[in-house]
């Protein structure tokens, strides 16, 4: 059964217009209902209904969509930042964006895996505070270079803006292919969610990387500056919503962030993060994550400069200060991520 099966006779609650019409979002596209729920949690490969932020979705043109998210006032994990919302709930809302329109509208079957080679996000302070209310959210997305094998899809790109009340709150995007079951266990070697892991290391004092709870810092010291171990705690209810046989995605973005927190030496609101994930995060090898501010001559790669530059459009902070972050194990670099930090709070 494909999964696009979701999507067979099914209203969609909260949308004023019907798909297809190319309706602009950020100007009321969504009318507020008397019954509103989560997508299946299936659709985003979420254990937990809690974690899941997308709430409906439709087709808008071939490759176009409107997707509606919530993000509430308070998270257990993604925590807010000087009154905003975390922007790496942006990111964990873009990233199961992709997953949703890979399995609902491009039929990719339930069991497949996804590789996830570059997600990016930049947010516009100015819309991202804490409301009296979760925030409601309206997402146009958009697919590009969507590859076929043999009449499946195999692989896209998800580029999104994300409206709130009418105004632009943040653009990002991602690259993801999809990989059949026997390939990913070719592919894996035999790992599989029961995987060995490390022992749990002791954490980074909490205030140096902008956290209140050592449950939740993914960083450990190693007596360098600028370089710690990555610390994967698997009984983490919000980064291990379910076994997995590699580090999530989302736990080597807090560590690009909290890296970049205590490399600038104190608190800020990430602006923007562009990262690349080269190669899987072994659970059962040491992972180091080094951390070095940006030069005027050095600038990162070329990607993470655009997206650097859409969040300087939105805010134009001048003392704005970029971190470049990677992740190495085994001697090889694994991820990588240039992280644009906003001023300290006054």
């Amino acid at each position: 059964m494909s999964t696009s099966t979701f999507r067979m006779n099914r209203a969609t609650p909260g949308m004023t217009r019907q798909a297809g019409h190319g309706a602009p979002l950020g100007g009321g596209t969504l009318a507020l209902q008397p019954l509103t729920s989560t997508v299946p949690k299936e659709l985003v490969h979420r254990a937990s209904v809690a974690e899941v932020m997308l709430t409906d979705w439709a087709r808008r043109g071939e490759h176009h969509f409107a997707l509606a998210a919530q993000w509430p006032r308070g998270h257990s994990f993604f925590t807010s930042v000087d009154g905003c919302h975390d922007p790496l709930i942006a990111a964990e809302t873009i990233r199961q964006a992709g997953l949703l329109l890979a399995h609902a509208e491009y039929a990719v079957p339930f069991g497949h895996h996804f590789l996830v080679s570059d997600l990016d996000v930049a947010v516009r302070p100015a819309h991202l505070r804490v409301g009296e209310a979760p925030a409601s959210l309206e997402l146009d997305v958009r697919c590009r270079d969507v590859k076929e094998r043999r009449g499946e899809v195999t692989g896209l790109r998800i580029e999104v803006e994300i409206h709130r009340d009418g105004h632009l709150l943040g653009t990002g995007g991602g690259t993801l292919t999809c990989i059949a079951p026997r390939v990913y266990q070719r592919l894996r070697a035999g790992r599989g969610p029961g995987a060995q892991v490390l022992a749990l290391t002791a954490p980074t004092p909490p205030q140096s990387v902008g956290r209140m709870s050592p449950m939740d810092v993914v960083l450990s010291p190693i007596g360098e500056n600028d370089r710690w171990q990555l610390r994967v705690d698997t009984r983490h209810p919000a980064l291990f919503d379910h076994r997995v046989d590699h580090v999530p995605g989302m736990l080597l973005l807090e560590a690009a962030r909290q890296a970049a927190t205590a490399t600038l030496g104190d608190a800020r609101l990430p602006l923007a993060l562009a990262s690349q994930f080269l190669r899987y995060v072994e659970l059962d090898t040491p992972c180091t994550i080094e951390a070095r501010p940006a030069t005027a001559t050095d600038t990162g790669p070329e990607h993470a400069q655009a997206v650097t530059g859409r969040a300087a459009a939105g805010t134009g902070p001048e003392d704005a200060k970029t971190v470049h972050v990677t992740g190495r194990q085994n001697e090889a670099a694994v991820f990588r991520c240039t992280v644009t930090m906003a001023p300290p709070h006054q």
